[in-house]
This record gives structure tokens, sequence and C-alpha cells, in this order.
């Protein structure tokens, strides 16, 4: 390989990529990335085995184009220091790469690039496309409740569900539900389901731009995943596990209910949240006639306590709850009033916004204090 290109532009494709490098290095080709030529750009591809990434950057001038897998951390930190007004000269000398810019000089060593391993999808049985900033906004708001190492692997990932007219997405640890809803025409003759791995959603939603309109191509079947942007390629194995029956765990029944205002609920919460309990984060809120009582106390004795409005005309009500849990459903949720829905003081509270337009839906199940 002999090419001429950019620093911003190798810096930005090496970025993209960074996010599947195998950091543990189990195997050592999996430390590299995979550099190769095609449609006259420079196309970097990064693996571990689950999730492939695959950016692809502009170069100033091409005069071979023989396939190559370099050291990732060493080409990014050496791209990282480089003087951004300086093209980077790459080329081939035998099993090493010479790298130049200005003054500087590298030498990289190669691994054989046929000994680079590839994420690949077979048949897509679905493939549709989908607005960028809507799936960024759907991730964005159902991920921070994925389970992180649970040994029910199944929780270690984001439900993809597919309809004619709709995506669902759901993530759950087992003590808090997020769901969200986005209306789509999709391909499928027939619903279908498929659980993505944490580390591909989270990369995933790195990716994205909630800025922009380009529409994703997504491809799907039951053992991957694969979406197509114009900047970059993400495929994905999928998890081989049965997800639990979220609509059982939605509250059914709920007859009281309070109003109000999200940003105000927030505060009040951050600032109880400094006496409780570093080990459980736990927090009492008590629903009282047009009133929310927060409480909050630890070990050393130390107690917070606070109040805010409510519309609420029901019995005096008492909950336990992870402050924590309630924060991230605060923080997804839109600025205005926000609606908990609640049957008895050991239900389940339902969060959700009251702006008709908000399509999404927090469960937060209680704790003993």
């Amino acid at each position: 390989m002999e090419i001429t290109i950019s620093r911003s532009s190798l810096l930005n494709a090496l970025n993209q990529v960074s996010g599947a490098v195998e950091k543990r290095q189990t195997l050592p080709i999996l430390s590299h990335v995979l550099l190769s030529i095609a449609d006259k750009k420079l196309r970097i591809t990064a693996t571990d085995l689950e999730l492939q990434l695959m950016a692809t950057a502009d170069v100033i001038d091409i005069k071979s184009d023989t396939m190559i897998t370099v050291p990732a951390k060493k080409l990014m930190d050496i791209c990282r220091a480089l003087n951004e007004e300086n093209p980077i000269q790459f080329k081939t000398e035998g099993q090493r790469l010479a790298l130049k810019s200005g003054k500087s000089r590298f030498q990289l060593a190669l691994l054989p690039a046929n000994e680079f391993p590839s994420v690949s999808m077979d048949n897509a049985a679905v493939s549709f496309n989908l607005p960028e900033a809507d799936l960024k906004s759907l991730i964005d708001h159902t991920a921070f409740a994925m389970a992180q190492q649970d040994v029910r692997y199944y929780l270690n990932g984001m439900l993809f569900e597919l309809a004619k007219d709709h995506i669902h997405m759901v993530a759950t640890d087992g003590h808090r539900l997020a769901l969200s809803d986005f209306a789509e025409k999709t391909s499928v003759k027939e619903a279908m389901s498929v659980i993505v791995p944490r580390k591909g959603v989270m990369e995933l939603s790195r990716l994205l731009n909630s800025q922009e309109d380009h529409r994703l191509q997504v491809h799907l079947n039951i053992n991957h995943i694969h979406i197509a942007h114009e900047r970059f390629q993400f495929t994905s194995k999928l998890i081989d596990g049965k997800f639990p029956d979220y609509k059982r765990v939605l509250p059914k029944g709920a007859d009281k209910f309070a109003y109000l205002d999200r940003d105000q609920f927030k505060q009040a919460l951050v600032r109880a949240s400094i006496l409780c309990n570093e080990k459980f984060h736990g927090v009492r809120l008590t629903f009282k006639a047009n009133l929310l009582q927060i409480e909050a106390n630890n070990p050393e004795q130390e107690q917070a306590h606070d109040e805010i409005p409510a519309r609420y005309d029901g019995p005096e009500l008492q909950f336990g709850v992870n402050v924590n849990y309630v924060l991230d459903v605060l923080n997804a949720l839109p600025a205005g009033e926000l609606k908990i829905s609640m049957s008895n003081a050991n239900s389940s509270l339902l969060f959700e916004s009251e702006d008709d337009s908000s399509t999404s839906l927090y469960v937060v199940m209680p704790m003993r204090l």
C-alpha cells in the first residue's frame, strides 16, 4: 500500500472504529485494524469477533492498494501527535509500514492481512431504512436500563422489536425497565424480535448523530444486525436468548396518578441524594394531597427532607426507590410535566411524559428502606 491522506480524515475514521478494537488482545490480530482501498477511499475495519466497525476516509493520492493490518492504538497515538498541516504518507516495506509526515518518520510492524477475521452476515431476513436521528433517540431513551454483566445474559443488551408499522426498543436490568416506541413502516411480514448486545448498542449510540436526517439501511437476521451509513458500517452478532415478556412488567390497573414538574422533581432528588445511603441509594417518596415529600438518610443518622408541589388527590402512598434509577428516567424524559401511575405502596411506579408526542414509558420497582 502506498497512499497519501490528511491527518484529520484518517483520525476521524480511526475514532469511529476504535470501539471495536480488542483491548484484552486475546489474539494479536484483534489489536490491529485492517486498511484497504475501495472506491478510491481508505477503508478501515476493526473487530473483536462479536462487533465489527468499518469507516472510510478520503485519500489525497493512491499509488498502490495492498491490504494491510496496522496496530490500532499505535497508529491513533501517532496521528494525534502529528501536525494537522502536514499530510501523512503510507508505504509498505515488506512486513513494515513506513509512515511519514513532515519531518516525522515512523515504522510499524504489520501482521498478515489474510489472518484478519471478519464478522460476516448471511442473507438478511429483513431489510428496511430508518432515520438516523430517530434511531439515536430510541437508543438514548432506553439504553441506560440495560444490565451490565448480569448472569441473565439476555438482559445485557436491548430488545429490538419490529412490527409492520412500528419499532420497539426495550431494556431492563430487572429493577427498572425502559420502553420507547417509534412509528415506522418496516418490511417485516410477521413481528420479529432480536437482542442487540450492550457493547453494540453503546457503540451505535456513539456513532449516530441526532442532528442528521440521513436514513440508515438496517439488515437483520437471527444471528446478526448490520447497519449501513454513509460514514460507517456496523455489524454485530446478536444475543441468542429469550428476552422477558416486558408487557407483564408494565403496571396494570393503576388508579392513582401524580403530576409534577420534571425539573423540580429532579432538583429535589439531587439534593436528597447527597445524604442517602451510599450502598443502596434509597430515598423515600411520600405522595400526599397536592404534595410530594422526598426523604433520605444514611447510617450516620444524617437526614434530608424536601417537598415539591404535585397534582395528586389520592390517599397517602409511600415508596422506597433507588434515587439513581429515578434520575436516569428523569434525564430521559423531556422537560415539562410528567405523570406517575401507581396502584398501591407495593406496586411499581410508571413514569411517562404528559406530552402527547412522547412514546416512552419507564417502570421503576420499589425497594425496602
